[in-house]
């Protein structure tokens, strides 16, 4: 999905040596990240975060101007020292050229703080820079306003504190605190106004890959939900052929349900114990070595189950319409022979 993304975004003249050219320097599974959010909401305490969990590069304002030397830097630090605002353009320029070094394609990216509105999205995607998450923290302004007031820095590891909120225990780290060149509350509740006229433009492009969580709780709950949402796949808009796997205990509704998605879907239903007693009764070959076992009441044989339930849903009904299968597998190495005969269920 990533490489034909690229090949509509960058129409290269050859094609096919692109997309060979893709799959030996992208990696299609590292993390493509933006941290979102007002000031004060904690995106520099998420992004971090989640750089140490998914050993990801965290790319920031911060990150561009001080600590990389790109061909760009040097520009973009000229307006910051006659006090201008970087444009716009510049500020993708120097993100493009950040994540298209090896570590970023090859370890995936946090993007924090950018972008701040729908122009800076829509440069960011011209670019070909396309997140698969978009994180949105948010938070009442009272709350913001609050935290700004009381943040500090820790210049060694760039972590942020907070002196009502997230104190470090740690004496040396205490000591070391600065106090960042923050906003005037006046100046705060300015930028939180810019925030949330500038916001719905952004989440208009990125609504199909956007998450926003609650920055006013505590960290470990903000950073779990965090954590649990980048590590969802979207689901394609593909056409697929449906091949539903229903597991559950006895009495939790797994025949009602599949009798539902079947009656809705037109899928086929498979019951693994009702395939059985209709290979016996078939009189098939595999139903007169299953019969001895469901006539003394014993447990048939997971390779026989096997080469029953493979030769069903490799049926061309099957094949066409797609299934919905229940009763099998019952444990792990039941789960292990489904995948070796490849019968992979994709719900």
């Amino acid at each position: 999905q990533n490489m034909l993304e690229e090949l509509l975004i960058h129409k290269p003249d050859d094609p096919i040596q692109y997309m060979i050219n893709h799959l030996k320097q992208n990696n299609d599974d590292a993390p493509r990240i933006c941290v979102l959010g007002p000031s004060a909401s904690g995106k520099t305490t998420v992004a971090m975060w989640l750089c140490k969990h998914l050993d990801a590069i965290r790319v920031s304002r911060e990150t561009l101007l001080f600590k990389e030397i790109l061909a760009l830097t040097k520009e973009a630090k000229a307006y910051k020292e006659r006090k201008q605002k970087i444009p716009n353009a510049l500020w993708a320029n120097l993100i493009q050229e950040r994540l298209s070094n090896v570590d970023c394609i090859k370890q995936g990216w946090i993007l924090e703080g950018f972008p701040e509105n729908q122009e800076q999205a829509w440069m960011l995607q011209s670019f070909g820079i396309i997140p698969r998450h978009v994180v949105v923290l948010y938070a009442p302004d009272t709350v913001l306003i609050e935290r700004n007031s009381g943040k500090r820095l820790d210049p060694f590891t760039e972590e942020v504190y907070h002196t009502t909120f997230d104190w470090p225990s740690d004496p040396l780290v205490q000591r070391r605190l600065v106090k960042p060149e923050d906003l005037s509350e006046q100046e705060m509740s300015k930028k939180l106004l810019e925030y949330h006229r500038n916001f719905p433009g952004v989440f208009q492009i990125y609504q199909k890959v956007l998450k926003s969580i609650n920055a006013d709780q505590p960290s470990m709950d903000v950073l779990s939900q965090v954590l649990t949402y980048v590590q969802t796949r979207h689901r394609s808009a593909a056409p697929f052929t449906p091949r539903i796997l229903f597991c559950g205990p006895p009495g939790s509704g797994k025949s009602l349900q599949a009798a539902l998605i079947t009656q809705k879907y037109g899928v086929v239903n498979i019951c693994c114990g009702q395939l059985l007693k209709e290979a016996v009764a078939g009189k098939t070959k595999l139903g007169e070595l299953v019969k001895p076992y469901i006539d003394n009441g014993y447990p048939v044989p997971d390779n026989l189950v096997m080469k029953i339930l493979a030769e069903r849903l490799n049926a061309l009904d099957c094949m066409t319409n797609g299934w919905v299968l229940y009763g099998f597998p019952r444990d792990i190495e039941q789960g292990e022979q489904l995948q070796k005969s490849h019968i992979i269920p994709n719900r």
